[in-house]
């Protein structure tokens, strides 16, 4: 049977990298999991009793496709507690994970062709995404200097029609500013490019809160997603803000694509909103795992990396040791027993030099992991 050329794109390598660790494991190995972007912890335990309660008064079946009003209603209110931005939640569209969501945006905002700029390096579904929608990712290479985010001038300088940007970013953890997030804005307006702003990560900052593109603009798409923060990564719920005049455009698309998000998922998430001093103990161990991963890096003799400003990543240079990050993270997988990304995921021309490593998972795991890296590389060099 013939396929579409749509199909052929490239894997997700930290999936990979999540088989290795397991056949180890199954081959009786302890791993320390550094290598996937899921939190350690589970949803919130107060959301779960509520929901447990609710599948036993009633069954769960499809929700409009826009997502439960309550929930719409419930994140609208978010944005007013967060980043003081009156938000109609009628812009609100509950989606099945951020993954749902990029499909819709991409999907109501682009015609076959249409060049969408990525910041390099970055999430790598949204290339893969783009291109089997039949739509071009334009890879943007980003500075150490520019804290790995990409600037204004890259979108007339890649004739692009449209941007994404990620604030707290995956791989990176850097965060936009303000003022950087005005200047993107600006410069998708004057060319009449489509602006999106993926806010995955926001709630969990360390030095400074997240900016949402809201703030500034009503002229974005903001996607968001119940999965890090609120720690329900295998609920797949997520949510879109869009300019009030697109709400029917992507309506029409989430009723055809998807029906609507799981009704299971929305009910735990609308409960996981009234969780904050459970989600803010996570966080709290999110900073210690920070400071203990970015001290072992540098024990270990890692210097350059940008240090995150949230989420739960550090992406660390290592070209002073291997041109060939794939080749690297398995003899650190092998060797030392931690499951760590290689940079080809989240940028393909440059990332042979880089790795990713996640400190979602408890402290416990943080320090070892960091302990048997530094052991690692200490006999290497001895090696």
């Amino acid at each position: 049977m013939k396929n579409s050329t749509r199909g052929v794109v490239d894997p997700f390598i930290v999936m990979d990298v999540m088989e290795a660790a397991r056949a180890a494991e199954a081959a009786g190995r302890h791993i320390i999991h550094m290598e996937v972007g899921q939190p350690g912890t589970g949803a919130p335990a107060g959301a779960c009793a509520r929901l447990a309660a609710q599948m036993e008064a009633q069954p769960l079946g499809y929700t409009v496709g826009l997502g439960m009003p309550e929930l719409r209603a419930r994140i609208a209110r978010q944005y007013g507690d967060w980043y003081n931005v009156d938000l109609n939640p009628d812009r609100v569209i509950i989606t099945s994970g951020a993954s749902g969501a990029f499909l819709l945006a991409f999907t109501a905002l682009f015609d076959v062709g249409a060049r969408v700029g990525l910041g390099e390096p970055c999430y790598p579904s949204y290339r893969q995404i783009l291109r089997a929608l039949s739509l071009t990712p334009v890879g943007i290479p980003t500075t150490m200097e520019n804290r790995l985010q990409p600037v204004a001038a890259d979108v007339a300088a890649h004739d692009l029609d449209g941007l994404i940007v990620a604030s707290p970013a995956n791989p990176s953890g850097t965060m936009l500013g303000r003022d950087e997030i005005i200047a993107l804005s600006d410069a998708c307006n004057a060319r009449g490019a489509a602006f999106i702003s993926d806010e995955i990560y926001h709630g969990i900052e360390y030095e400074a809160k997240a900016v949402s593109a809201l703030e500034v603009t009503d002229e974005v798409y903001v996607i968001n997603s119940f999965s890090k923060y609120f720690s329900m990564t295998g609920w797949r719920v997520g949510w879109m803000v869009v300019p009030q005049d697109h709400v029917r455009i992507v309506e029409r698309l989430a009723q055809n694509m998807f029906i609507c998000a799981p009704h299971a998922g929305q009910e735990l998430a609308l409960g996981a909103m009234e969780c904050t001093p459970e989600l803010d103990g996570y966080l709290a161990v999110y900073a210690q795992n920070r400071q203990i991963v970015m001290d072992g890096l540098r024990a270990a003799g890692f210097h350059r990396f940008a240090p995150p400003d949230g989420a739960f990543y550090v992406y660390v240079d290592v070209s002073d040791y291997t041109d060939d990050a794939r080749a690297f993270a398995a003899e650190i997988l092998d060797v030392a027993g931690v499951a760590v990304t290689p940079g080809l995921d989240f940028d393909p021309l440059r990332g042979h030099r880089w790795l990713r490593f996640s400190y979602a998972r408890s402290s416990a795991d943080m320090r070892d992991g960091m302990a048997q890296l530094q052991q690692f590389m200490a006999a290497r060099a001895q090696a």
